[in-house]
């Protein structure tokens, strides 16, 4: 088995969350209608993900279609997409990670908007090595090829690197380029994924 000296992050569910939770975010500016809207949003930001177009003119049209008009798509993408919180436990865990010689990286689907906000306003270039998200790779989790630009620009075999998802479909799309992964999300506690990375001879510092 080959030796993991990478450990390539999924962000959220495993390194964020929205506070509160997704729909319930949304209800404080869409009430009984947040889910209809937001089911639909991301219906339409799935293809966003892995290029440059803006994601806010996309959530204006269905606002508009879900006959919300009166919420401006920039007051609910800041309630909901903005309203990030770190885990202080994943990114102490990924300290860890590093003070034991691990290569630590994040890899996310994001729409460039979000991607963004993730690195001026949560700091997320200082915190990991490498940072790849899938609108600058121009491919979306859980497309083998991801997984595999991921290896490339980490400059690994994708055999060294592990990878930690909440998303089983994206766990297989790693596998199946090559890496070593796991399914894990933060409601689980993060002695659960500890045991997930032992399991792999992973051991973070102290």
């Amino acid at each position: 088995m080959t030796t993991i000296r990478h450990v390539l992050f999924d962000a959220d569910g495993v390194l964020q969350q929205v506070r509160g939770g997704f729909y319930t975010a949304a209800e404080t500016v869409l009430g009984e209608h947040a889910r209809a809207v937001l089911d639909e949003a991301s219906e339409r930001e799935r293809p966003l993900l892995a290029g440059d177009e803006d994601f806010l003119p996309v959530l204006a049209q269905v606002l508009r279609e879900q006959g919300r008009e009166d919420v401006a798509a920039t007051d609910l993408y800041a309630a909901v997409w903005q309203n990030t919180e770190p885990s202080a436990e994943s990114f102490d865990l990924v300290r860890r990670l590093r003070a034991a010689g691990y290569g630590v990286h994040l890899g996310t689907n994001q729409v460039k908007r979000r991607a963004e906000y993730m690195r001026t306003v949560l700091g997320y270039d200082d915190v990991f090595d490498v940072n790849l998200y899938s609108c600058e790779l121009g491919v979306a989790k859980p497309d083998p090829a991801f997984f595999e630009k991921a290896a490339t620009r980490i400059g690994a075999d994708a055999a060294s690197v592990l990878f930690v998802d909440d998303h089983p479909a994206n766990v297989d799309g790693a596998r199946s380029a090559g890496m070593a992964a796991v399914h894990w999300c933060l409601d689980e506690g993060h002695d659960a994924l500890v045991d997930r990375l032992a399991a792999h001879g992973v051991h973070p510092a102290g």
